[in-house]
Parts: C-alpha cells; sequence; structure tokens
C-alpha cells in the first residue's frame, strides 16, 4: 500500500488515530501523524539497516533533548563551545569558569558539551543547576565532567548533528573561547546559519584572553581571503562580535535582550517582539537608516501583537516593529536589532 503524507491512507489513518487516542495526551495529533507515517514509509522504501538505524537513533536523541529542555524553555540559556584540552591553570580557563558565574547572576543557564577544559569550567562556574550538558559519545576523551553527575541536564549524543541542533536550538547567546576544530566547526556552523537566515539573530561572541592573538588572527585570515576575493561581503562582520574579557561578553548579551525581546516571520514579514515600545520618531530613523533591508514599497511600523501570533499568548503584550524584510541581509539585521537596543 502507498501512503500519503497529503492525502487519506483509509484504514492506515484510523489505525494511526486509534493508537492515538490509545495512549492518549497527543498535543499536536497532525504531526504525529506524519511522524509515524514517515516510519512506516521508511520501513517500505529502505531495507539498509544502517539507514534505519539512524533514523531510529535521530528520533529518539531529538525527542530526549525536547524532553530534558522543555521545562526551561522560558529561561535565556547561554551556549559555550572551548577547547577540551585546557588547563585549570590557564587563564582562559579561569575566564571561562568566571564567565560561567556571572551567566547565572544575570539570570541565565549554561550550556557545554560536558567534557573538559572550557566547558568544564564554565559549567563549574555556573553550577549543578544551572547546567546543561549536551555530551558525545568518543572512543577518547569526552567524558562527562564532575558537574554532571547524576545530573538530570545531561544529554549524550550518538551523533554530532543532532548535538548541534541542541547547542544552537536552545541558546539565546552562544561564547566561544579558543579550541580546536570542535570550536572552529561550531563558530562556522554558528555563522553561517545566521548568515542565510536559517536561525535567527543571537549574541555570537567570540572571547580570548587580553592579548590573545586566537580569534583576531582567525578574523584577519576572513578579510584577507574572504572579504577580498568577495566570497563574504563586509556586513557579515556583524554576525559576530570579539572581546577580551567576561565583563564585555555579559555585557553585550544582555544590551541585546535590552529592548530586543524574540522574532517570528508571519506572511513574510518580519515581526520583531520588544520588551518596551519605541517612539514613533525612532521608527522613522530606523526606516531611513535601514532601508536598504526593506523590499520595494515596504516599511517598518509599529504594531501589537498578531493574530497569527495567538498561538504564543505569554507575549501577547510586548509590543510588535512589522519589517518587510527582503530576507538576506542578516548580518545588516544584527545591526538593526543593535539600533533598537540603542534607543
Amino acid at each position: 500500500m502507498k501512503l500519503y503524507f497529503t492525502q487519506d491512507n483509509g484504514h492506515v489513518d484510523e489505525a494511526i488515530k486509534g493508537l492515538m487516542d490509545m495512549v492518549d495526551g497527543i498535543r499536536r495529533p497532525e504531526i504525529v501523524r506524519d511522524m509515524i507515517l514517515a516510519a512506516l514509509k521508511a520501513g517500505q522504501e529502505d531495507d539498509e539497516r544502517a539507514d534505519l538505524k539512524l533514523m531510529n537513533t535521530s528520533l529518539k536523541e531529538m525527542r530526549f533533548t525536547a524532553k530534558v529542555f522543555g521545562p526551561y524553555r522560558k529561561f535565556r540559556k547561554v551556549t559555550v563551545f572551548g577547547s577540551a584540552r585546557v588547563k585549570p591553570e590557564d587563564t582562559v580557563y579561569g575566564m571561562a569558569r568566571r564567565f560561567g558565574e556571572k551567566l547565572v547572576e544575570d539570570g541565565y543557564y549554561v550550556i557545554t558539551g560536558a567534557g573538559g577544559g572550557i566547558m568544564e569550567a564554565a559549567a563549574k562556574g555556573a553550577g549543578a543547576e544551572h547546567s546543561f550538558g549536551v555530551n558525545i559519545r568518543l572512543p577518547f576523551e569526552q567524558v562527562p565532567n564532575p558537574v554532571f553527575k547524576k545530573n538530570p541536564r545531561l544529554i549524550t549524543y550518538k551523533y554530532f548533528f543532532n548535538r548541534k541542533v541542541a547547542f544552537l536550538k536552545e541558546a539565546s547567546a552562544v561564547v566561544l573561547f579558543p579550541g580546536g576544530f570542535g570550536t572552529l566547526d561550531e563558530t562556522m556552523e554558528a555563522i553561517t546559519l545566521i548568515q542565510t537566515g536559517k536561525h535567527n539573530p543571537i549574541p555570537l561572541i567570540l572571547i580570548d584572553e587580553p592579548g590573545g592573538t586566537y580569534w583576531p588572527s582567525w578574523i584577519e585570515f576572513f578579510r584577507k581571503e574572504l572579504l577580498t576575493r568577495k566570497y563574504i561581503n563586509p556586513m557579515d562582520f556583524s554576525i559576530f562580535e570579539c572581546v577580551e574579557s567576561v565583563d564585555s561578553a555579559v555585557e553585550k548579551i544582555n544590551h541585546f535582550y535590552r529592548r530586543y525581546h524574540s522574532q517570528r516571520y508571519v506572511n513574510k514579514k518580519l515581526v520583531i517582539r520588544l520588551s518596551s515600545a519605541l517612539e514613533p520618531g525612532q521608527v522613522d530613523e530606523l526606516n531611513t537608516s535601514f532601508r536598504d533591508i526593506i523590499d520595494p514599497g515596504g516599511k517598518i511600523y509599529l504594531t501589537a501583537a498578531l493574530p497569527e501570533e495567538a498561538d504564543e499568548p505569554e507575549i501577547a503584550g510586548l509590543p510588535r516593529l512589522v519589517i518587510d524584510f527582503n530576507r538576506k541581509s542578516f548580518g545588516r539585521l544584527c545591526r538593526l536589532i543593535s539600533a533598537i537596543n540603542d534607543f
């Protein structure tokens, strides 16, 4: 029997509905139906055990991720990356530990890879009660640090790609200390997702010890090799910031959320939710300064919550900016958010 997502499957759909009724508590039956159909279709179409195991494990890992993070969705969380090989006597280890402490003081939770080095330092600073560990099974090195002993907020993944989703999906900011290939991989992943609009803008901060050359050298390579060849454009450098102190990193995260709250697309329009309203004159200023990222004939304007946002009643009272955004100038969008917070 051929199965379809968009058509009626007769007795199969009836059986799926009966199964959901039997277990009770299914909150989004239309989505769960498609998930069950996807599993059935995969079973029909693919006889490779490895493919089916990958799909099965991925679904299980992402389900458990949602279960662990779900009760904490209202809290902002900061993902911290950096080398697992940094020692406690290293300057950046002490910085990472102080950074974890300061984040918790300001009301944030901390997400790390649960390993040693920078990950251990940031988790120790935050403390077990305010730490999430997003661990990976490796044949070497990656053993959960003591902060995550019997910690219910530890998740261990088989697949890196599921782990990456958790790191970024749950983060209100990403901070990167110096590290190896893994750290650079996560850095490029975060930049690429924001640059292409696959992730909403968030603070993306590169932090080094005072006078350190790790990130400045990396940025110089970008300018010399990528920018001069026009592989990137100047506004891409607005996606991230480089700092040399823990206080500066925390300040930049706090500034990002000074007035900006969140965003969502509604009918191809970008809706930015604000914690406090802008004045009409300030909106006029944004229309003038950011005309280059507004669709022809479009504008930026103030509004209350739109009817399409009714599924988020907890933020219904927040003022909005609606932008006819061209959906391609994401570096400039980061600048616009900064301007909103500067008012």
